[in-house]
């Protein structure tokens, strides 16, 4: 039997080849797109690997290959099957039964009544000779692509600002999430497709050497933009801009090596005799998770993984014990994923406590950490009102169900959501941190 495991990027190649159906949701089903991960039915898997080859970021394995940690994952995809009984798995999609097998049942092809509320666009055939521009290689611009190449004839110059294609993948993902960062493998052959052509180091605006947005439109029939958002939000409250307080996305790009990113945060450092080992991060979504990860990380772990050598070394210096995320709501409104979650719990050495905090009742962390015990703690129904400090951060005030109090800290982490960075001569929804669309479509400016 074969086992979905955390590193699950839902991409559907695995859906596609396996013989029996036994993988769901697929992309015909509810709930793809928003499960966590996909899930092999063990009770109509037939062990034929054909899921582990095609999975583009190694999440799939035997289920007696299975390492401690990934173990629950065993579980994880039975459960979704006993929670799910409509699902029916066990039969070819083809019609084509295999040796030994009980005949497949009859296969009904669905009707839009199936599926109230789901409508499926009439794609027009495409002239051949299209040139379409694909600005960003970030996943979005990797996926645009695979559809571009796949169900069109077009020549497609793809374009982004820094010299090596990935984007969030290469720079985003986790350094101990080797994994994850596979898919790159399956865009990589993307690129190497006769009808694409690659730019890179160039950039889009109105920059002296950049191009803008009028000239892509003059020279292509079509132009893509999968730019991401690369703007932490922020959180608008006193002293978010002393030193010592940054964003999620300063601090991922630093630990991952990311281009541009060489100056590390200033994190206090551990022969400081002011140093709490111990750091606050704002939200409680994947991102959240995976810096606390990194930073209470014990050092000698986290050498093990490919997290920039620069940054090891400060992490190493300072040796957080001690990282606190803050939910300003209860933990049912987390935005976690589940895999994630129990990932904290897999680190060597790291205990996890979680406090409701609707009460006001909160645990005292106005002194430095232990050092002696390294562990994560969730506060939710909490919310930060300052970031207290003379010359660099301190401290933060914290209101928890409806009790203010201070929580001791070297380091404040901003991770509570982005917004897209305006390209000019595209019109920018800047409520929304968006470039302005109707349904994807890009507005004119007005």
């Amino acid at each position: 039997m074969f086992v979905i495991t955390q590193s699950c990027c839902s991409d559907a190649a695995c859906v596609s080849v396996c013989p029996v159906n036994c993988i769901h949701p697929t992309p015909e089903e509810r709930g793809f797109g928003t499960s966590d991960i996909l899930h092999i039915d063990p009770q109509a898997c037939i062990d034929c690997g054909a899921c582990a080859d095609a999975c583009p970021v190694n999440a799939i394995y035997p289920a007696d290959k299975l390492g401690t940690r990934d173990r629950v994952f065993i579980d994880i995809n039975a459960d979704y099957y006993k929670s799910h009984p409509d699902i029916q798995s066990g039969y070819a999609p083809t019609g084509a039964e295999l040796p030994g097998m009980a005949p497949f049942p009859e296969v009904v092809a669905a009707t839009d009544d199936d599926w109230p509320g789901i409508t499926y666009p009439d794609l027009p055939k495409l002239p051949a000779d299209l040139r379409i521009a694909l600005v960003g290689t970030g996943p979005s611009g990797g996926y645009a692509l695979r559809t571009l190449i796949d169900r069109t004839e077009a020549q497609v110059t793809v374009i982004d600002r820094l010299p090596t294609p990935g984007g969030l993948v290469r720079a985003g993902v986790a350094p101990d999430h080797p994994g994850t960062k596979g898919v790159l493998h399956s865009f990589d052959l993307l690129y190497r497709d006769p009808r694409v052509t690659m730019a890179t180091n160039v950039g889009v605006g109105a920059g002296p050497d950049e191009i803008t947005p009028a000239e892509l439109a003059e020279h292509f029939d079509a132009v893509f933009y999968a730019v991401g958002a690369s703007e932490s939000r922020r959180l608008g409250i006193p002293g978010e801009d002393l030193p010592g307080s940054t964003s999620a996305t300063e601090l991922v790009a630093w630990y991952n090596a990311a281009p541009g990113a060489d100056s590390g945060p200033p994190i206090r450092r551990g022969g400081d005799e002011r140093a709490t080992g111990r750091a606050v991060i704002v939200g409680t979504g994947n991102v959240a998770l995976d810096v606390a990860r990194i930073l209470v990380s014990p050092p000698e772990l986290l050498a093990t993984t490919d997290i920039a050598d620069r940054a090891l070394a400060i992490l190493r210096e300072q040796n957080v014990h001690e990282v606190v995320l803050l939910g300003r709501r209860g933990q049912d409104s987390a935005a976690y994923t589940a895999p994630e979650y129990r990932a904290l719990a897999a680190i060597p050495g790291v205990d996890v406590e979680v406090f409701d905090n609707a009460d006001g009742q909160v645990p005292d962390l106005s002194l430095p950490a232990d050092p002696s015990r390294r562990r994560i703690v969730f506060l939710f129904h909490s919310a930060p009102e300052e970031i207290i400090g003379d010359s660099r951060v301190d401290a933060v005030a914290i209101r928890s169900g409806g009790t203010s109090h201070k929580v001791a800290t070297d380091l404040v982490v901003r991770s509570i959501g982005y917004r897209s960075t305006p390209i000019p001569g595209l019109a920018f929804d800047d409520e929304r941190g968006v470039i302005s669309n109707d349904d994807g479509r890009l507005l004119d400016e007005s």
